[in-house]
């Protein structure tokens, strides 16, 4: 890449304008240039433009001080005491990377506490490299530019300036380091979520009462001889020749994942409710929540049990389609009522 100016003549006045340009090979085996930023013009009666300073670290004194930077042909004013003179026909843009979405996502890992969890979590060993960075790593790049551990190591890393801000080399992203990082973090999901939960409630003062749960499924293609919870089961993906796995996830209204669980493929809906139940109330306590759902997760009985459980728990779910025309004569006549200012409802009751 190097630095590029042009000229053009406006309204009688000779403009100057900068770009980065870098080269590019393309399969006829000619070189082609491409405009990687636009800088835009500086001219004469832009002199203070050019007074932004530039960190310079001196190797004979072994200390940085800052200078002005000034092109060759503009002469350098008296009043700019530090100040250097560049030949712009010769810089050259090497290796720029990514850093301001990464440095965003490095604050919000320590703005949710993560630095410390994952300290604690996952303590320093013999390894090289310590998990807390690997993981952190692994975290900003999901964030950032979702792809595979394979990617990561192989492109991803070298582009980003995750080195400056991990204050660590190329081994942070070795890539069994990575792999081997995904199998430690698995033990301590629990405390995760319970960690985050909490952050979350203090940062934004969340509330969680009403839940969504529902859960989707995603297939394999191969024969997962490894995988005892890759089975055959209820379609999603219209793909019957491959084997799957059930994902259920419980969220809150604005999206926070309080809960999930990986399931046997061939896993029905109606039986994974009631572990879900118990696990968010042996995690986070017993508390007033209202259950979101499909009319398709729920059994009779298991509503009927909610019911029963003398607990502040309740639930709003769709009724079946089988059963709609039972109950539609006893509603149409019910008056609607409103509950808010854009939402009215009528009240019916049946058990």
């Amino acid at each position: 890449m190097f630095l590029r100016s042009t000229y053009r003549k406006k309204d009688g006045k000779a403009h100057r304008y900068f770009s980065i340009v870098e080269n590019r090979r393309v399969s006829t085996g000619q070189t082609v240039q491409r405009t990687v930023l636009y800088l835009g013009e500086i001219n004469d009666h832009q002199e203070a433009a050019w007074r932004k300073s530039l960190l310079v670290f001196d190797e004979d004194t072994q200390q940085a001080r800052t200078l002005s930077l000034f092109p060759e042909d503009r002469e350098v004013p008296v009043s700019a005491v530090d100040s250097l003179q560049v030949r712009l026909s010769g810089l050259e843009l090497r290796r720029p990377r990514v850093f301001g979405n990464c440095w965003l996502a490095c604050e919000l890992w320590r703005q949710l506490g993560l630095e410390d969890f994952w300290r604690a979590h996952l303590p320093d060993g013999r390894e090289a490299v310590p998990w807390e960075p690997v993981l952190r790593l692994l975290v900003v790049n999901r964030l950032v530019a979702p792809g595979s551990e394979f990617r990561l190591h192989r492109e991803w890393f070298d582009a980003s300036a995750m080195d400056a801000l991990l204050d660590t080399d190329f081994a942070v992203a070795e890539k069994d380091r990575l792999y081997r990082c995904l199998d430690r973090v698995l033990a301590h999901k629990t405390a995760l979520f319970a960690w985050l939960r909490q952050r979350w409630a203090d940062l934004f003062h969340a509330d969680f009462e009403v839940l969504l749960y529902d859960l989707t499924s995603t297939y394999f293609e191969g024969a997962m001889p490894a995988n005892p919870k890759a089975r055959r089961g209820y379609r999603r993906d219209q793909r019957p020749d491959c084997l799957q796995v059930v994902i259920a996830l419980v969220i809150t209204t604005d999206g926070f994942p309080l809960a999930y669980e990986v399931l046997q493929g061939n896993t029905s809906d109606r039986t994974t409710l009631p572990a879900f139940l118990a696990h968010i109330e042996r995690t986070y306590k017993q508390a007033r929540r209202v259950w979101v759902m499909d009319r398709g997760i729920p059994s009779e009985a298991i509503l009927a049990d909610m019911r029963a459980s003398g607990r502040d728990t309740f639930y709003l779910v769709g009724t079946p389609k089988g059963k709609l025309h039972q109950h539609v004569r006893h509603w149409v006549d019910l008056p609607w009522q409103q509950v808010r200012d854009s939402i009215q409802v009528k009240l019916y009751a049946h058990w």
